[in-house]
């Protein structure tokens, strides 16, 4: 997900490696603290790939900055890689959030539905994080209040979901 947030936050605008981290961090740094030991070698990667090109401009107070930019290159992955999202991409929340956050720079409508039906289907498909046997357990079947708690968030937070994706891909439908 790290190369996609790369991709993602310079899709709009040229960044250099202290802001784009800081940006990254902000949507993920709570789950997934970005290191300058994991960031570098990701951007050296996509540069290296021709997604990213980096300039180096003065610093306004210190030493040169090294800005990078978003290649047609890397604009063309970061489309595709919205477009096609692996399973865990849908799947895990943390990723799925990270792909909802850069979803709007695919252009085509009906390819954003496509993804947003992908995450509906799976928060349709039954699951717990507990079982009696095969059987997923509800929060009510329960008698830890603890694990209660858990069932009882994630399906608040799953009824929010899929409320705002039948929403927004109702939206979608009719924008084509």
């Amino acid at each position: 997900m790290l190369e996609l947030s790369i991709l993602g936050f310079l899709y709009d605008t040229p960044l250099h490696g202290y802001e784009l981290r800081k940006r990254i961090t902000a949507l993920t740094g709570h789950v997934r603290p970005v290191a300058e030991s994991t960031l570098y070698p990701a951007i050296k990667r996509l540069e290296k790939a021709g997604l990213l090109a980096r300039e180096t401009q003065p610093g306004s107070t210190a030493a040169p900055r090294h800005v990078l930019t978003l290649t047609e290159a890397g604009r063309t992955e970061l489309r595709h890689r919205l477009a096609e999202p692996a399973r865990g991409d849908i799947t895990d929340e943390n990723r799925w959030f990270t792909l909802l956050a850069f979803l709007r720079h695919l252009p085509d409508p009906p390819a954003q539905a496509a993804v947003l039906r992908r995450r509906l289907a799976f928060l349709d498909e039954p699951a717990s994080f507990f079982y009696a046997g095969d059987r997923p357990l509800r929060a009510e079947e329960l008698d830890d209040p603890f694990r209660q708690g858990i069932l009882t968030i994630a399906r608040a937070t799953s009824e929010a979901e899929l409320r705002w994706l039948r929403a927004t891909l109702g939206s979608l439908d009719r924008s084509v």
